[in-house]
């Protein structure tokens, strides 16, 4: 098992040290202490990154918890000018303290928070880190994704993920430091953006040099004078004119080129900072009813991938897990995933972009509506989009999911405004990805429709999205669960539809029937198979289809819907899956 790949992988320095590891524990169940002075009864070690539902963490407890203490001792192993304590995600709410000194909170499960701790480092001997952590199991109105606020996991939810889930790390850094980077393909102009901020002591007198190169081939080596603390600068590529050059440049899941970055900081001639980073030409968006891809109609080809492991729950059990997850997606003939009820580690859309797989970004839902739902879901997901808005994989926003905390769109306009200023503020951070407002039914604001239909009956299914009707009288008509497909005053105005969620074939010999879940079901891999290809040809082949997604990658605890196993075996050979995926012949 390996935890200790860099977290970070769009800015990355030299210099960094894992706390992932073995800390003490202590669930805190009645909220008894307040601070690290309340004497902890610490009775207990948990594996850091993993929470402690989990079997990988070493406890295994998925009852319910809602306060967990974690503590650390350690030594830096170097300190730079300023030293910087990060956390991958913690759920739900965290306060931190160094040495007894407050030092960071923040709240959202699934999005990072950092502090800089140097001034609560002691000069020798160990450090004591602690760590807080509230997650109100019975909380319906933050933003929770798949977690069940029952014991048990039931029908599509599993089990809770409480407290630190994602890598802790230390960063030594000069006084002055690149703190953030953008990148922004735009390619109308054969351009890449890029927007740098620093942080620190200066703010005068600072240059960042821009190197970009693919392998020995040096694109650009740009100096720029910083305005403050802040660049922000396009950067031109060389236009070789012809496509197929052209094409060599741009990054796609058939050919994803990825462009190297270095970017030193400096204060004339001294180097105040060096990190390391990548960047890719591409775009995408929307054209009539067809989804683009570099400016050409793109077939979307997506599987819905929950993103959970058996003994490891939201935390992927190592790297080579998720690197494992994105070719197993493409082995099967899939071109993206929709990545669903998470906001998945950095580390996955590393490989994403590296291996070439798209991405739809999904916020994890609340389940009840109120404004301090609606205010912790625009600050979880604004968090979000910043983290994530330079991985080239990443295609697509989607900040709610078949009205899931939103339930009264059709009666109240409350609802409806919160769907409609979610996708407007989603365009506002990010005018270069196409927005999904609510997927699944009961569209109002949104770039692309998508349709969620779990019908097993593939005549059925071709009959109702047939070419022959047109789309204005399908939306019209009610549609599964019961929902209809758009909202008054918000008619299809000819975006592209996608049929988001379909499938969930439950097929599973080695379990009795009634412990498992799924849509429909098939018994044999024979049936298994004629099931699926037999749907995924529908897919493939209606017009009015910009794309599909079919449910799901692997079985998720009941959920046996899976192409693969829980384990990631398949249950079909990859050929035949892939085959069937893309409408080809086995």
């Amino acid at each position: 098992m390996s935890l200790f790949e860099y977290p970070r992988p769009q800015l990355v320095r030299a210099e960094w040290q894992s706390l992932n590891g073995e800390w003490d524990c202590a669930f805190d169940d009645a909220r008894r202490y307040g601070s690290p002075d309340d004497e902890i009864e610490w009775d207990r070690k948990i594996l850091v990154p993993f929470a402690p539902e989990s079997l990988a963490s070493g406890i295994g407890d998925q009852d319910f918890h809602p306060c967990i203490w974690y503590q650390l001792h350690f030594e830096p192993v170097r300190r730079g000018e300023r030293t910087l304590l990060h956390f991958g995600a913690v759920d739900y709410a965290a306060r931190v303290w160094l040495n007894g000194l407050l030092v960071a909170q923040h709240e959202g499960g699934h999005t990072p928070f950092c502090a800089d701790i140097t001034d609560a480092l002691t000069a020798a001997g160990p450090q004591v880190l602690v760590v807080r952590a509230d997650d109100d199991p019975a909380d319906l109105a933050k933003p929770r994704g798949k977690q069940d606020w029952l014991r048990e996991p039931h029908s599509i939810w599993y089990p809770r993920t409480t407290g630190i889930w994602q890598t802790v790390w230390l960063e030594p850094v000069a006084a002055t430091y690149l703190h953030t980077l953008r990148w922004t393909p735009l390619f109308d102009g054969f351009e890449i953006g890029c927007e740098v901020q620093a942080a620190g002591a200066q703010t005068s007198g600072l240059s960042v040099e821009v190197r970009l190169s693919i392998g020995d081939k040096l694109l650009a080596d740009d100096v720029y004078m910083l305005v403050g603390q802040e660049a922000n600068r396009k950067i031109a590529l060389s236009d070789p004119g012809i496509d197929d050059s052209r094409n060599e440049l741009l990054w796609s899941p058939e050919r994803p080129t990825l462009i190297d970055a270095e970017l030193i900081l400096r204060d004339g001639q001294r180097v105040l900072d060096v990190v390391h980073s990548y960047t890719a030409l591409r775009s995408v968006s929307v054209n009539r009813d067809r989804f683009m891809l570099n400016g050409r109609p793109y077939q979307l080809r997506l599987v819905l991938d929950q993103g959970y492991w058996p003994e490891s729950l939201m935390t992927a059990p190592s790297d080579a897990a998720l690197r494992r997850d994105v070719e197993l997606a493409k082995a099967m003939g899939f071109n993206g995933v929709r990545k669903h009820q998470k906001i998945e580690d950095p580390r996955y859309l590393y490989w994403a972009d590296r291996l070439g797989l798209l991405v739809w970004e999904e916020m994890p839902s609340a389940y009840a509506f109120s404004p301090r739902a609606v205010t912790r879901l625009v600050r979880e997901w604004t968090e979000a989009i910043e983290r994530d808005y330079s991985h080239p994989c990443v295609i697509v926003w989607v900040p709610f999911n078949e009205s899931w905390g939103v339930p009264n769109l059709t009666a109240m306009q409350a609802h409806r405004n919160a769907v409609e200023a979610l996708y407007h503020m989603t365009h506002v951070l990010d005018a270069t990805r196409p927005v999904i407002g609510n997927d699944g039914w009961e569209a109002s604001a949104t770039d692309i429709l998508g349709i969620h239909d779990y019908d097993g009956d593939p005549q059925r299914l071709r009959a109702r999205y047939a070419v022959d009707e047109s789309a204005n009288t399908l939306f019209d008509r009610r549609r599964p669960g019961g929902r209809i497909l758009t909202l008054d005053g918000f008619p299809h105005r000819g975006q592209p539809i996608v049929l988001t969620e379909f499938g969930g074939i439950a097929y599973d010999p080695n379990a009795p029937e009634h412990h498992t879940w799924g849509y429909s079901r098939a018994n044999t891999a024979a049936a298994f198979h004629e099931l699926y290809r037999a749907l995924l040809q529908v897919a493939n082949e209606t017009v009015m289809f910009s794309g599909f997604c079919y449910t799901q990658f692997a079985d998720t605890f009941q959920e046996t819907n899976g192409l693969l196993n829980a384990d990631r075996s398949p249950k079909l050979p990859l050929e035949q899956i892939s085959a069937a995926t893309r409408n080809a012949s086995a």
